[in-house]
Order: C-alpha cells, then sequence, then structure tokens
C-alpha cells in the first residue's frame, strides 16, 4: 500500500489515501517517486478540459528511483534513477513513422489501464500514463527514461513535462535563432523553462508578459530583459520595445483565447508564434482573412514541445550540468501531497511557478 492524491471522477475534489500497487509484469518497472511537478495540465484533467478514464491518479510530471523491474526488461534495475516519461511513441504509427513521436497515436493508451486499487477494490487508472502523484507507481517501461549522469533526482522530476516543453517550444517548434526577439506569455512553470531556453537559444530581447506584477523578478532571473503585465494594450507594449515591429517569436503558454490572440498580435510581419497552452474548447480565437495574408505570420501548435524525450533528455542534462539550466529556479514552492489541491488553487490564481511534491 501507498499514499496516492486520487481522483474519484471529474470535478471532484483530490482524495489522499493509500492504493494497493501490484508488482511490476512484464515489460513493467516500479518505481519509488523523489518528486513530482504540479503541473496546469493536472489541473484541466481534473476539471474536465482534458478527459482521462477515472477514477485515477493524477501527476504527469516525475523522477525516482526504480524499485523493481518485470520479465524482459533489460535497460533499467533496482536503484536506477529514472524521468518519467508520460507519452511514450508507439514506434509504429504514421507519426511515429515520420519522426514526428511527440503526436504518436497511441502514447496515452495506457491511461486506460488499470493499474492500481484502492483499500476499497475500487479500480484506478494512472492518469496520464504514469500516476506521478503516489509515493511509488508502476509503469510500461517505455515511461522510465535513465537519468543521465550529475543531474539531483529531485529537481530532474522537472523534465519530464515542463522543461521539455519549454526548451522544446524554442528549439523545436518556434527554432528561435541567436539575435532573435522572443516574447513568453504566462510565467507559470512552462513559462519560465520557455524564458530559460530563449535566453540558452541566444535571444536579444526576452520579453515576459503575465497578469501577475509579482513574477516579475522570477521572470528576469530566467533571463526575460523586459516584463509586461498583460493587459490590452500588451501587444502595442511589445511592439514598442522592438522598434515598433513586434518580436520575432512569441510562444504562448497559458491557452485562453485573449493571450493567444495577443501573441499572435505581438508577433512581427513573418514572425511566428507558437501556442503551447492546452486551453477548452469554449477558448475561440478569431482571425480575418486579409490579416493572415497581410501579416505572413505562422501559427503552431506545439506538442510536448515537439519533443524525442530519449533524445533530448541528455542534452538538457548537458545545459544543466553546464549551469545554462536551473532546474531548481522553476520551483516557487515544495509540497506534500496533501497540497496539491492548495497548488491547483494557486495555478487559478496566476500565482507562482512551479510546486514541486517532494516525497
Amino acid at each position: 500500500m501507498v499514499r496516492a492524491a486520487v481522483l474519484p471522477a471529474v470535478g471532484a475534489p483530490l482524495e489522499i489515501t493509500d492504493i494497493e500497487l501490484p508488482d511490476p509484469g512484464p515489460g513493467q518497472v516500479r518505481v519509488r517517486l523523489a518528486a513530482a511537478g504540479v503541473c496546469h495540465s493536472d489541473l484541466s484533467l481534473s476539471n474536465g478540459t482534458m478527459r482521462v478514464p477515472v477514477p485515477a491518479v493524477l501527476g504527469h510530471e516525475g523522477a525516482g528511483a526504480v524499485v523493481a523491474v518485470g520479465e524482459g526488461v533489460t535497460h533499467l534495475a533496482p536503484g536506477d534513477g529514472v524521468v518519467l516519461n508520460w507519452a511514450p511513441a508507439c514506434g509504429g504509427c504514421p507519426a511515429c513513422a515520420r519522426g514526428e513521436v511527440w503526436l504518436c497515436a497511441n502514447a496515452l493508451n495506457g491511461a486506460a489501464a488499470v493499474y492500481a486499487r484502492t483499500a476499497d477494490g475500487t479500480e484506478l487508472h494512472p492518469g496520464l500514463n504514469v500516476a506521478a502523484f503516489a509515493e511509488e507507481t508502476v509503469v510500461a517501461a517505455s515511461c522510465a527514461l535513465p537519468l543521465p549522469p550529475g543531474i539531483p533526482l529531485t529537481d530532474a522530476a522537472l523534465l519530464g513535462c515542463a522543461v521539455l516543453t519549454g526548451y522544446g517550444a524554442v528549439h523545436h517548434s518556434a527554432r528561435v535563432r541567436t539575435g532573435e526577439s522572443v516574447a513568453v506569455f504566462g510565467v507559470g512553470g512552462v513559462g519560465l523553462a520557455t524564458l530559460q531556453s530563449a535566453r540558452i537559444a541566444g535571444a536579444s530581447t526576452i520579453v515576459a508578459v503575465d497578469v501577475s506584477p509579482e513574477k516579475e523578478e522570477l521572470a528576469r532571473a530566467a533571463g526575460a530583459t523586459h516584463y509586461v503585465v498583460a493587459s490590452e494594450d500588451t501587444a502595442r507594449e511589445i511592439r514598442g520595445l522592438t522598434g515598433k515591429q513586434g518580436v520575432d517569436v512569441a510562444v504562448e503558454c497559458v491557452g485562453r483565447a485573449v493571450s493567444i490572440r495577443a501573441a499572435w498580435d505581438s508577433t512581427r510581419r513573418g514572425g511566428r508564434t507558437t501556442v503551447v497552452g492546452i486551453g477548452g474548447k469554449d477558448q475561440q480565437v478569431t482571425f480575418n482573412a486579409l490579416e493572415i495574408f497581410h501579416w505572413g505570420r505562422t501559427l503552431s501548435g506545439c506538442v510536448y514541445g515537439d519533443c524525442d524525450p530519449a533524445a533530448d533528455l541528455p542534452v538538457l542534462a548537458e545545459h544543466v550540468r553546464a549551469g545554462r539550466l536551473d532546474l531548481s529556479a522553476l520551483v516557487t514552492e515544495r509540497i506534500a501531497l496533501d497540497g496539491i489541491p492548495a497548488a491547483f488553487e494557486n495555478m487559478l490564481a496566476g500565482k507562482g511557478g512551479r510546486a514541486l511534491v517532494v516525497f
């Protein structure tokens, strides 16, 4: 029996309770969590913006140590540190065949499985495959990536989602080049990772945008050269900081229609607007045909940073070891399992960066 945060139904409060995990079966590993990040996607799953089978144990950004391995697992052994990969590529679908593993059609198939039970026998699903809001979890071996050397296990949890997403948005999706200007909308965990990644890419002007004035210090520490408090004049302010042109690249990390539209309006003619934030179906963004022609901008979605976690994790680890990427700077609160509901409330209120559950 281990402690876990269970979502009994969509829209219901999380329940911190004991669950019963089985031994790992063929092709599975059991992992003792060191830490798990509280991501906005977890909030979206709990309120129904994104759908997963319930009851479920949420949490998809985590790292820990292998406790046991099932039959056929040869690349991991008990004691190995791992980063959880919530979207393992199947390798056989059309997206994987194109090399677009972040769009794998079968990546979330595991979320429909029953992986554990509560004390009264209720079947539980593993959220986004990995169920990181628990002291221990059992996952497919493909969901456990070996931890590169030299990375603290607790901080490594952030590599599983926030950092891969922010880094990938800059380096894979928007393809920021040295000397370009970048605006980042939303200074949460992913936004902070995006700011650091823009700095690593050599961006000259880096504008952070958020509704909260209190996040300016966080943003500047992550690499922002300018800070704008979101308003109806955001796009005008950003154009004023860039010679009235707009930024080369805008990355939206919020998932709201108003911020997506502001990011588009803040991008120069011929620039790139990348949307990372996950919004609901009610968030409708409109454009007229003339402006699409006139501005010549590119608007693109970005799933999981357009990353291949197995290939990108070693690259990120090297940035960490070299001091270019500061994982701990993303964390504004370290909490226990029972602190997750309050972390959800803080996200709704636009407070802080990443809350990290430390076991």
